[in-house]
């Protein structure tokens, strides 16, 4: 299935999940039927959530005998509660004739597929004279299909969460997510933890196990610090992880066992190549970082200042 539509860089053939593990064509023709209906839709579905915002709604009475204009419908999920039941019927009579309309095939059944062409309901928009032409346009419908799935399930999400179409954050004042800061208010009068460095959009105070509960300033302090000094760490080994794929220093690591710097393996291989010298050298080093600098930052009032900027 390596060379089917869909096959995109820089991905690939995706299947994580091994769908297609058993080289079943008519299965994998089923699915893709059901892709490119499901990204139809959600395609149609996302211009739908965003055509009202940008372009603004269609003139007159959505329902004159209710006296309802599209301009009383709200954008987005608020829109379910406002449609009469009669356009109810008609959604749902559309769909049934889509479904009805397209080429027949029973459900958990796949022989139906063996003389159908995935997504070929009789009449062509994306169509060209040029092979590689129509399999680039068939590939994009194919990706954008996906976008949209994906697109429209977060819109719903933003949507159910904030009660906007657009999502936005201000509105949700009520996220876990933003324990302390979202409301007018200060969520402490001594000391709001939400007024202090690395409180940023769109997450904002991010403390959902509640360690910033109690209030106390020392503590909340004594995290940053070991927050920055893990951070920095963490910085220095993702370089460490990086480098020597690049460059290594020339010579021995230790000359007295004859170990140059270009025999030491990358990552974590490279902990059993270490002499026995080497991690006392790294220990000792530890050791004077820790008890030289940041065992009591905190205390000063300014955790992660060592004296050295």
């Amino acid at each position: 299935f390596e060379n089917e539509l869909g096959v995109q860089d820089p991905v690939g053939f995706w299947d994580p999940v091994g769908f297609t593990a058993d080289g079943d064509l008519l299965a994998f023709k089923r699915r893709r039927c059901v892709e490119l209906k499901h990204g139809s839709i959600c395609m149609l579905a996302t211009m739908g959530y965003i055509t009202p915002e940008v372009v603004g709604k269609f003139p007159g009475y959505l329902a004159p005998s209710m006296d309802l204009k599209f301009a009383d419908i709200p954008n987005g999920l608020a829109a379910v509660s406002q449609v009469p039941a009669l356009g109810w019927v008609q959604m749902v009579a559309y769909a049934a004739y889509c479904e009805l309309s397209g080429p027949r095939t029973r459900a958990a059944n796949t022989s139906d597929y063996a003389d159908l062409a995935p997504g070929d309901y009789g009449w062509k928009v994306l169509t060209s004279d040029d092979p590689a032409e129509l399999t680039k346009k068939l590939n994009a419908e194919i990706a954008n299909g996906r976008l949209a799935m994906v697109a429209i399930l977060g819109m719903f999400f933003q949507d159910g969460l904030t009660g906007s179409a657009w999502g936005d954050w201000a509105l949700y004042t009520d996220s876990p997510l933003r324990f302390f800061g979202g409301d007018s208010s200060p969520a402490y009068k001594s000391f709001d933890p939400a007024t202090e460095l690395g409180v940023q959009e769109p997450v904002g105070f991010w403390d959902p196990l509640g360690f910033s509960s109690d209030n106390d300033e020392a503590a909340f302090k004594r995290r940053r610090s070991v927050e920055l000094k893990h951070g920095r760490v963490c910085m220095a080994a993702s370089i460490g992880y990086i480098v020597p794929f690049y460059y290594k220093f020339p010579g021995y690591l230790s000359p007295s066992e004859g170990v140059k710097f270009e025999d030491v393996p990358n990552g974590l291989a490279a902990l059993g190549k270490v002499p026995a010298l080497g991690w006392v050298q790294i220990i000792f080093f530890a050791g004077v970082i820790e008890g030289c600098f940041g065992f009591d930052d905190y205390k000063s009032g300014t955790p992660g200042d060592y004296g050295w900027k």
